[in-house]
């Protein structure tokens, strides 16, 4: 601590980002300030609460790096966090991405569903958000139906089906005028853009005139797109005479959490709104300013920000290049207040629900550690093996940082030893990860275990020890029925209270590691099924198998193949003798 206080008093009083460490150098979290003395000395001034407390218990050291402007240190705060991914950084990330339509930039149009933001696209024809992707494909369905959009990929030689029902206009045949297409665009526009009263006339007039015909289950099928209209996509109308695309954000802070509420307007309407509870770890405009930039790596950003009364509106606009503005009376402001007001409801209505996932999660990932008697518990990976009869061996990987899963780290081990010796895959499967730890300079966990008894870690211990790593490695034990009732290490046994949040957390690692394995085992025994399959067709070869395999991933898939679909990879009668061969298996 005396080495810190001597670190606190050569601080700056200038803009820059300091980064956090633990006892073992790890950096733990990082952040940035306007004044670096001001901010990191407050971590060390008076009693902090919940997971600042817990942070600051455990910072051992710091660094920081002083920068010009704010601008600035946001930028490299960005950085830096990528780059070191602190563990109390992703309780304050939001990685949630909302599904948009994009409209396309070509020659003649198609209407897709988009979610990744991050590739190179023409933003001026994405629109959204949509609540999921459900919804944002029901739109471009709607949209297909009504309008003859090009529907295919890549332009076949002849007309499909879509333009004999009359939902395509023969692109492929180059017969289009262009005014036609440029109409379509400008309609499809107007609707995405949320003026739905051309859409809707036009499907009165279909309606009508199919009625007139006595044609009634199709003016049935017209009327209920339009309920859809009119009750779906008919969203909350707000008091703004422009149709500008903007986001408008509201916060609230209390027991030490920050609530954050974002309403997605467009066309003058509440579209969707989103909202995130977070751990309060920062000053209020930091932690803010952080979020927003960050939600922004994920999802589209609109013409206009309005935000509540925080000194941040500047930089972020720069940051962002988009009007960032603090609204202090009007239809806007008012809006704002709806956000702030609805941030606050959602803290409220979801505090108890936050409470008790901290003692299921975080709170029993500490009971583990002082159980154990590590110094760390921040990462948790879990392996479990699969085979049938020895064949189609694979593992699974899942990890578990701060008693929660991080999906984006699970990995799948097809093992080459194709035999029934589970030491011999946990052998392998341990030395694959942990040699590719070393060689990549991987972040390295707290803590291995295997979904096994004393053997398992047995022969996971004396990989781990060959390496040179000193990683713990513990196991989980079932009972007669099949349900986990001891912790092992090699030299212990630790008997689990049933009804007590560890256990909860550890049954929950060994079910989603049990999960993430049976799911990639079962892929792999589908697809070695079907090359076995294609083994006892005469007429199919090593190369129209793999051409087989790749387009048709399932016996099913292959099954419903038609004989001219199947004949563009193989001859016509290897196609009849494939499909009679299929139908004769069950």
């Amino acid at each position: 601590m005396d080495r810190i206080k001597e670190k606190l008093s050569l601080l700056p009083q200038s803009p820059g980002c300091y980064l956090m460490k633990n006892s073992d150098g790890n950096i733990i979290y990082v952040g940035k300030a306007k004044k670096l003395k001001n901010r990191v000395s407050s971590y060390f001034r008076g009693t902090h609460t919940g997971k600042t407390a817990k942070m600051v218990s455990e910072i051992a050291d710091f660094e920081y790096i002083t920068v010009h402007s704010e601008m600035e240190s946001l930028i490299l705060e960005a950085n830096l966090i990528k780059q070191y991914n602190p563990k109390y950084n992703i309780l304050m990330k939001d990685d949630k991405s909302y599904p948009y339509i994009e409209l396309t930039n070509e020659k003649v149009p198609r209407l897709k569903v988009v979610r990744s933001l991050s590739r190179k696209r023409n933003q001026k024809y994405l629109y959204g958000p949509y609540p999921n992707v459900t919804a944002a494909r029901s739109v471009v369905n709607l949209l297909n139906r009504i309008y003859p959009v090009r529907k295919c990929n890549t332009y076949e030689k002849k007309p499909c089906l879509y333009y004999y029902i009359g939902q395509c206009l023969g692109y492929c045949t180059n017969q289009v005028d262009i005014s036609k297409i440029e109409e379509m665009r400008h309609d499809i526009i107007r609707f995405l853009n949320g003026d739905h009263s051309l859409v809707t006339q036009k499907l009165k007039e279909q309606m009508d005139m199919y009625s007139t015909n006595m044609e009634y289950e199709k003016a049935l099928e017209l009327k209920q797109l339009l309920d859809y209209i009119n009750i779906t996509l008919a969203h909350q109308q707000v008091e703004i005479s422009d149709l500008l695309a903007r986001d408008i954000f509201g916060i609230y802070v209390d027991r030490g959490y920050l609530s954050i509420q974002v309403f997605f307007i467009r066309g003058a309407k509440i579209v969707e709104r989103h909202s995130k509870i977070m751990p309060l770890l920062d000053d209020i405009e930091n932690q803010f300013m952080r979020y927003i930039a960050d939600f922004y790596n994920h999802n589209l950003k609109p013409k206009e920000i309005l935000i509540p009364d925080i000194d941040v509106a500047d930089v972020l606009g720069k940051y962002l290049d988009v009007s960032v503005k603090i609204p202090q009376k009007g239809d806007k402001h008012k809006l704002v207040l709806l956000a702030n007001q609805n941030a606050k409801i959602a803290l409220d209505e979801q505090f108890d629900l936050i409470q008790k996932d901290e003692s299921k999660t975080s709170d029993a990932n500490e009971e583990l550690r002082q159980l154990l008697g590590l110094e760390h518990l921040d990462r948790i990976e879990i392996f479990d093996n699969s085979n049938l009869f020895g064949s189609f061996n694979v593992s699974g990987m899942v990890v578990f940082i701060n008693g929660k899963p991080s999906k984006n780290d699970y990995r799948k081990f097809k093992i080459t030893n194709d035999k029934n010796d589970d030491y011999g895959t946990m052998r392998e499967v341990i030395y694959r990860r942990y040699f590719r730890v070393l060689k990549d300079n991987l972040v390295r966990p707290d803590l291995i275990i295997v979904d096994g008894g004393i053997g398992q870690i047995r022969i996971a211990k004396e990989v781990i020890d060959s390496l040179g790593l000193s990683i713990l490695v513990a196991g989980l034990k079932k009972d007669d029925h099949h349900a986990t009732n001891q912790l092992l290490t090699i030299d212990k046994v630790y008997d689990i209270d049933k009804r007590s949040n560890l256990f909860y957390l550890l049954e929950r690692m060994q079910d989603e590691v049990h999960n993430f394995t049976i799911s990639y085992h079962k892929k792999i025994r589908s697809k070695g099924s079907l090359a076995s399959i294609l083994d006892n067709v005469d007429g199919i070869g090593k190369k129209r198998k793999e051409a087989l395999l790749k387009k048709y991933h399932t016996i099913t898939k292959m099954k419903t193949a038609s004989d001219e679909e199947l004949s563009k990879i193989i001859p016509l009668n290897v196609a009849h003798n494939l499909l009679d061969y299929l139908n004769s298996i069950d």
